[in-house]
This record gives C-alpha cells, sequence and structure tokens, in this order.
C-alpha cells in the first residue's frame, strides 16, 4: 500500500479551428472539482475526451489563450485526427482513395 497522497484530478481543454492557420489553444483549465466539471460539460456538449495524464499535466502548465507548443504539434494533430475518425469525418481524399471499392456494389 502506498501513503503517498495522491495528485489532485486536472483537465485541459483546447480548441481547434480547422479553418484557421492558428495551433490548437488552450481553452480551459482546472484541478480537483474544476476539473471535474470541465470534464463534465465537454461530456454534455458531446465533446470528446482523451485521458493522458502526463499531457494533462503538460498543458495544465500552459496559459489560457496559449497555443500549444511546436513540440506537442504531432501529438494533439493524432488526437484530432482520432477523434474525427471516431465521429465519422473523413477527408475527401480519403474517398476511394486505392480505387480498391466500386460504388456500383
Amino acid at each position: 500500500m502506498s501513503d503517498k497522497p495522491q495528485k489532485p484530478k486536472s483537465a485541459v481543454g483546447i480548441k481547434y479551428d480547422s479553418g484557421s492557420d492558428n495551433a490548437p489553444t488552450i481553452i480551459a483549465k482546472g484541478f480537483g472539482e474544476l476539473a471535474e466539471e470541465i470534464v463534465a460539460l465537454a461530456d454534455q456538449h458531446g465533446v470528446l475526451i482523451h485521458e493522458d495524464p502526463y499531457l494533462s499535466e503538460f498543458l495544465a502548465r500552459m496559459d489560457l489563450g496559449q497555443e500549444i507548443p511546436d513540440s506537442l504539434y504531432h501529438v494533439i494533430a493524432e488526437l484530432i485526427a482520432f477523434s474525427y475518425v471516431l465521429q465519422g469525418k473523413f477527408p475527401d481524399s480519403w474517398n476511394n482513395m486505392h480505387k480498391h471499392v466500386d460504388d456500383n456494389v
């Protein structure tokens, strides 16, 4: 059994505007009860939630309104792309890209 005190739960919300050239931006962050409220609100509004304590800890050090750093572009881009796929959103370029599917079948 560990007697180490548990860190309070943290939550960080990021927003990405696909029509913009800007990087994803920190729009919400909190610890403890505020973190739980952020997660609950996101869930109520159908926002996909990714749990990663290391990423959350890093992002929580940033200021509200701050764009994510270059070093996180790849990680955040993968999460955003995966969230699109989970929502059934695919780029037009994926439509029959390998010419293996016959639309007439």
